[in-house]
């Protein structure tokens, strides 16, 4: 069985095709109803998405917009890679983890 690349292994153009491949298919999920197959399309998506930015545009102490959550702000408190530390503003004050491809 051939293993699939890691994202961070991946060039630009092969991230790109990821995306566009699993946004194609969660359209496709989207319209059959099969909410769950859609679900991980868009975190796969999400997650490829995130590897195209570059981490240390994200500052430890800023606090960014959720995408798709309007009106929730998160506070990063340290970055690990292409993930955020921190937690929501207004949130349970829980530390949490988040790609930054959901930060704006």
């Amino acid at each position: 069985m051939e293993h699939e690349k890691r994202y961070s292994q991946m060039t630009e153009a092969e991230l790109k095709q990821v995306i566009a491949t699993a946004k194609e298919k969660a359209r496709k999920a989207e319209q059959l109803g099969i909410v769950n197959e859609f679900a991980v399309m868009e975190r796969k998506a999400t997650m490829a998405k995130a590897y195209l930015l570059n981490p240390a545009d994200f500052k430890p102490g800023e606090i960014y917009a959720i995408d798709g959550a309007p009106g929730t702000y998160f506070k990063i408190d340290y970055m690990n890679g292409v993930f955020a530390w921190g937690y929501r503003l207004n949130g349970s004050g829980k530390q949490e983890a988040l790609p930054i491809s959901l930060l704006k």
